[in-house]
């Protein structure tokens, strides 16, 4: 099996093939719960993580450890695209037992800048894993290009390619026009980060991620600055 490991400036890039990544991945997911069993874990919803949320389903144990979820479009209760019901068909429903306990963003709340606050509150920047996607911009969550590196979690407005993905991807009759966010501050907070990257048309964006420069334009840049990321990508991605 073909495997490749080196350092992107601080950032551990592990490279597997193809065929293999979601199974390389979701092996690593399951030896950390086994060393780590009541981690709070943010993890993502969508495309990437699709996968690797199969392979774990059946065997993995997350009785004792918290969940968050990264974010949340700004979509009626129910719809398709919203990342509650995504997370609930791709891995909660298959789960032979729950997380002990699961905290989502409420995108109804009368206050949309308290539900943030009171999410923050609960993070505490106290994660020990965060798991993310790469946006195709190079947003982390819903921080797209222009958030800074200390920016709270928090109301954002979504970026045109963002709002297509809700609905030419995953079904919703309405294009977000806001989401909120898990910050860049909270995530950078977490003990440890793990970038999950597939498909060739990441690969420029993930090139720009780990060697161009930190700042703004690129969110997914200041994962530079952080001592312990291990970017997980398949072969496709990985070109660059």
């Amino acid at each position: 099996v073909r495997y490749r490991h080196r350092r992107v400036n601080r950032i551990h890039l592990e490279v597997f093939p193809d065929g293999d990544w979601a199974e390389r991945v979701a092996a690593r997911w399951l030896a950390f719960m086994e060393t780590t069993p009541t981690a709070r874990l943010c993890v993502p919803t969508g495309d990437t993580p699709r996968p690797v949320y199969a392979k774990v389903a059946p065997t993995i144990d997350l009785g004792r450890s918290e969940v968050f979820l990264l974010d949340e479009f700004c979509l009626p209760f129910g719809d398709l695209a919203r990342c509650d019901a995504v997370f609930r068909k791709d891995l909660l429903s298959r789960l032979s037992k729950a997380p002990g306990a699961v905290h989502e963003f409420n995108p109804q709340a009368d206050n949309l800048d308290a539900e943030c606050e009171r999410i923050d509150r609960i993070v505490d920047g106290t994660l020990d894993l965060t798991m993310l996607g790469l946006g195709g911009n190079g947003h982390l969550g819903l921080n797209e290009p222009g958030s800074k590196a200390d920016d709270p979690t928090r109301v954002v407005q979504i970026a045109r390619m963002t709002k297509s993905a809700a609905t030419e991807r995953y079904g919703s009759s309405i294009e977000p026009e806001c989401g909120l966010t898990l910050g860049m501050g909270s995530i950078l907070a977490s003990r440890e980060i793990w970038l999950l990257v597939t498909g060739a048309h990441k690969s420029e964006i993930l090139a720009r991620a780990l060697q161009g420069p930190i700042g703004p334009d690129v969110p997914a840049s200041f994962l530079q600055s952080h001592p312990n990321v291990t970017v997980l990508a398949d072969e496709s991605a990985a070109l660059s």
